[in-house]
């Protein structure tokens, strides 16, 4: 079956024509229009020469391509925070403007016959630009969510503060709730730093911690373990009576993993003196 139109001449058509595609889809995006020297300014992102790539791509089905640049400019996009509505809009804009010049095509070129094999090329077209914005948006979404985790694994590290108090002891205060993910954060933490500072002896203070459910306490229990592991020395102070019922309900003794003292401050005159 021949293809129904010579892509090259249209790809030519669009390019001999720049200045008038880019005023008609500046005409078709004034929202974006207003905003395109600040998109620019602030991501680097000419707006106009990538609207001609997408457009070359869809035209000559570089699909390929098609969906590299939408990755790559999801990423842009995320990474320095620019309104998904102008990219909507823009998108949009490119849609129409493009049928807008194949159809001024169609009517200088006789032999291109695009109303006859309208659904075809239809479907050529929107696929295409429709590709663009789902892998778009997929990006976008994946940049964003590695992003926000990335930050949250930052500040539950922050949150997880072992304090040097000697050469060999170092203070670890824990308060807030607990779920699987920060005791993996916890995890990390200890057996790094231990490594890390040299720490013989590290001084746990739970005063800060009414609750733990049966998951998280087994999964602090690990901790403890790694702890003797390392070959150092684990002091639990500060249990509050409602952990403490909850542990024992549980059946689980800590004994056997670490020593339990009733407060900070007597556990660091122990240590200190």
């Amino acid at each position: 079956m021949e293809t129904f139109y010579d892509t090259n001449n249209l790809s030519e058509y669009i390019n001999n024509n720049k200045q008038e595609f880019q005023e008609k889809l500046l005409s078709e995006a004034v929202n974006v229009a207003s905003n395109i020297e600040s998109i620019l300014r602030e991501g680097n992102i000419d707006l106009l020469k990538n609207a001609q790539r997408l457009v070359l791509y869809v035209v000559e089905s570089r699909n390929e391509e098609l969906i590299a640049f939408a990755n790559e400019e999801g990423i842009a996009w995320a990474k320095f925070s620019l309104t998904l509505a102008f990219k909507l809009e823009w998108v949009h804009a490119i849609r129409r403007t493009l049928w807008h010049f194949i159809n001024l095509y169609d009517q200088v070129n006789e032999n291109a016959k695009f109303v006859d094999d309208f659904f075809e090329l239809e479907k050529k077209v929107n696929d295409g630009i429709d590709e663009f914005l789902n892998s778009f948006f997929i990006s976008y979404s994946q940049y964003k969510d590695e992003l926000i985790l990335s930050q949250r694994k930052l500040v539950e590290h922050l949150s997880v503060p072992i304090i040097p108090v000697s050469q060999t002891v170092a203070v670890l205060p824990l308060i807030g709730t607990f779920d699987s993910y920060r005791m993996d954060i916890i995890e990390e933490k200890v057996l790094t730093d231990i490594a890390k500072l040299r720490i013989l002896t590290l001084i746990i203070d739970l005063s800060g911690i009414s609750e733990m459910d049966e998951v998280t306490i087994a999964h602090f229990q690990k901790v403890l373990i790694g702890i003797t592991l390392m070959g150092a020395k684990s002091v639990i102070t500060g249990l509050r009576p409602e952990l403490v019922r909850s542990m024992v309900h549980l059946g689980i003794d800590l004994t056997s993993y670490t020593e339990t003292k009733a407060t900070l401050q007597q556990t660091l005159n122990s240590y200190l003196t």
